[in-house]
């Protein structure tokens, strides 16, 4: 059995309907969307993860988007508390997803608001957006949850995206890349590293060198294989459309297992 576990959501048929903040909205293929994920799962699978599908919320249209409904840190799941109203049912199906796996389950209450594409962890040390879908409540919430068990927790603001890791990933000797005219202040990161193309800043560490990324950063990807690494390239053309990116359509648990 693979020692690393993905959490991923199949596409709810109202996709298109899906919210967005800081781009124009456009028309969204759900047939392809769909054809996307499926590869995105294999691409996973065919690197050493097992995929394990929450319960669809098909009334949910921004569902696939599970990375936003849980945050781990070794083997606690906290349950966010999504900053878009819209959004808090997609927690439904989280909580049994991740107790199936052993986790133990704490919850984000009211007044807070978390979404997971708002949390980067770097070693020991979280990463945590600040903006329109996590409060300072949150951030509280997820640093009572978390620094007993040895985290950092570190705010970051996030202005001109929608989610931190909409600006920001890691790479895994632990340098942040980011695209710089997304960011609101690179100088809070130690190692980084600028990338020329926005979707170039969202990585998914698949094990060895390997970076799942998507098919719109070619530049980027050039710049990770110049640098060693080796670009597992997958197109998500249609969750482009709705902000989304590589690292919000799976929550990878690796942490557990290894």
């Amino acid at each position: 059995m693979p020692s690393k576990k993905a959490l991923i959501r199949r596409p709810s048929p109202r996709l298109a309907e899906g919210l967005v903040t800081h781009v124009e909205r456009t028309k969204v293929d759900v047939d392809l969307a769909v054809e996307q994920w499926e590869a995105y799962g294999e691409a996973l699978r065919s690197h050493g993860w097992e995929t394990i599908e929450v319960d669809p919320a098909d009334d949910c249209p921004d569902s696939v988007f599970v990375e936003d409904t849980v945050v781990m840190y070794r083997n606690v799941a906290l349950i966010a508390r999504p900053g878009a109203r819209s959004r808090r049912a997609e927690t439904d199906g989280i909580e049994e997803a991740v107790a199936a796996l052993g986790c133990s389950v704490n919850w984000v209450w009211e007044p807070g608001t978390l979404e997971g594409g708002d949390v980067l962890k770097v070693g020991d040390t979280v990463f945590v957006g600040r903006g329109e879908r996590t409060n300072a409540a949150g951030v509280q919430q997820l640093r009572a949850a978390f620094e007993p068990l040895g985290a950092r927790v570190v705010s970051v603001p996030v202005s001109k995206v929608l989610h931190l890791k909409s600006a920001v990933t890691a790479l895994p000797d632990g340098t942040v890349v980011g695209h710089i005219p997304r960011m609101d202040l690179p100088s809070l990161f130690g190692r980084f590293l600028p990338v020329p193309e926005e979707a170039g800043a969202h990585v998914v560490l698949l094990g060895g060198d390997k970076l799942m990324m998507a098919a719109s950063a070619p530049k980027t990807a050039e710049l990770y294989a110049d640098l060693g690494y080796e670009p597992v390239v997958v197109d998500i053309s249609e969750f482009e459309k709705l902000e989304g990116c590589v690292t919000c359509l799976s929550v990878r648990l690796r942490e557990l297992y290894t």
